[in-house]
């Protein structure tokens, strides 16, 4: 390999083109160990971990397929509907995705991790599995000759340890020494208390080639947001996926919890996955978004028309778990409408201000305890349906959307998933096996949450009924 290139390869913190290219990164770095890592269907990293020079290798990696079918807390659910288990349980091949490849800063010894994508042992792309999901909605963009653009914006708390999960949460101990309170909306001071975490958040992003744009602090007691900058979908869930890890171990190491839950503590807002979404024209870069006089065109309307139409069966991709839904509620500061506005941030579709060229609809939506790549897959692919449909929105609103009092979303879980079932257009946008493997996926978790007798049934109904 010639030396510039080698010196090229070095100063990389994120990704190479080939496995030549990826034995020379991992041998300038001293790395032994590489996690090939794949999200679930809920986010979560599972993979194998190998010594480098196996990966380098050509070694085969497999996991088997029933992983992929299990709910957050590990179980398997009973078949329902149109859900079904493979019945011989197969191996899925890991494909790296070398353009991932990345330090793990946070290990004691050299370590990389790869994110890979899954393939059947034909080689074909394993429909129900986040990354292709996403993928599979990329291609219906790319066959039109569009081009998605997103921003996501990650809110999160810090919660102190909690060794028992029958406790409630409670806002951790700052460098002032005192227990952070909430009321602290963009607050410098609010964020300098963990400025040390904060420090080594940058610090692991950076060795991991991630780019922060803004990090705030949020209304929340101890609740921030990151912001990170607009580019390609999959590279984008890739880096929220990558993310998420980052913050919970930066957090570990500062013997404090990081959350990701949509409603972690009682009284407190909840956590969004703000997702910012622009549509260029493959071939000349501009935004299809507006037209040459500068104004909105026609299918940025149609977009948003298929955000209205499509989102409410699409929520359980954006607000996953029974928890997601005490975020939805009404008196908070999350969307509970299908309005959308001009610089708005009472509806659930919210058009910035800016210049033409950066037209965009952001959907206020999802939470952040959202599976990154299944809840931008979804947003695009309403959006889609929108345009390829020719929808009309309704007039935009410049009221407080909320303050009727009426929620037009589904209410729970069971609600969310069988509207989710019942849309026949996301058979195609989304793929079939997906669909049904979600909702009985999502069936199973709701079957799970029933066992569990809550606080609230312990205080008013123990003595009363």
């Amino acid at each position: 390999m010639p030396a510039a290139l080698d010196l090229t390869l070095a100063a990389s913190n994120r990704g190479v083109a080939s496995m030549d290219e990826a034995r020379a990164w991992l041998l300038a770095r001293g790395i032994d160990d590489v996690e090939c890592i794949t999200p679930d269907l809920a986010g979560v990293a599972r993979g194998k971990m190998m010594p480098a020079k196996k990966f380098v290798g050509n070694t085969s990696l497999a996991l088997p397929s029933a992983l992929f079918m299990h709910t957050i807390s590990g179980e398997y659910p009973e078949e329902s509907g149109d859900f079904r288990y493979s019945p011989n349980d197969g191996d899925l091949k890991l494909v790296p995705d070398l353009s991932t490849l990345c330090a793990v800063p946070w290990e004691s010894d050299p370590t990389a991790q790869v994110i890979c994508d899954l393939v059947d042992q034909s080689g074909n792309a394993v429909g129900y599995t986040p990354r292709n999901v996403l993928k599979h909605v990329m291609a219906l963009y790319e066959a039109r000759g569009w081009k998605p653009v997103i921003a996501p914006e990650i809110e999160f708390y810090l919660v102190s340890k909690n060794a028992d999960p029958d406790y409630p949460l409670t806002p951790p101990i700052g460098r002032s020494g005192r227990q952070i309170q909430s009321g602290q909306s963009y607050s410098i001071g609010g964020v300098n208390e963990f400025d040390e975490l904060i420090d080594d958040i940058y610090d692991y992003s950076d060795a991991q080639g991630l780019e922060i744009d803004t990090l705030i602090h949020e209304e929340g007691a101890a609740q921030l947001e990151i912001n990170l900058r607009h580019g390609d979908p999959v590279e984008l869930a890739d880096q929220v996926f990558l993310f998420k890890r980052t913050i919970r171990e930066a957090a570990m190491g500062h013997d404090i919890y990081a959350t990701f839950m949509a409603k972690p503590i009682q009284g407190q807002p909840g956590s969004a996955m703000h997702i910012h979404q622009s549509i260029v024209d493959k071939h000349t870069g501009k935004n299809i978004f507006s037209n040459a006089d500068g104004g909105p065109s026609d299918l940025f309307h149609h977009f948003i028309g298929g955000m209205q139409k499509y989102v409410p069966a699409a929520l359980i991709m954006m607000a996953p778990y029974v928890n997601s839904y005490r975020r939805l509620t009404y008196g908070m500061a999350a969307p509970t409408n299908c309005e959308w506005g001009f610089d708005n941030r009472t509806t659930a579709f919210r058009v910035p201000t800016s210049d033409p060229e950066g037209r965009r609809v952001e959907n206020r939506l999802p939470s952040s305890d959202t599976n990154p790549y299944l809840s931008i897959a979804a947003s695009l692919a309403c959006g889609y349906l929108g345009m390829v449909e020719a929808l009309q929105p309704t007039e935009p609103t410049e009221r407080t959307a909320n303050e009727d009092g009426e929620i037009a979303l589904p209410r729970g879980l069971l609600e969310a998933v069988a509207v989710f079932e019942a849309e026949k257009a996301f058979h195609e946008v989304l793929g079939r096996d997906f669909v049904v493997t979600y909702a009985g996926i999502k069936r199973g978790e709701h079957e799970t949450f029933m066992q569990v007798i809550s606080p609230w049934e312990r205080e008013f109904l123990l003595l009363q009924v």
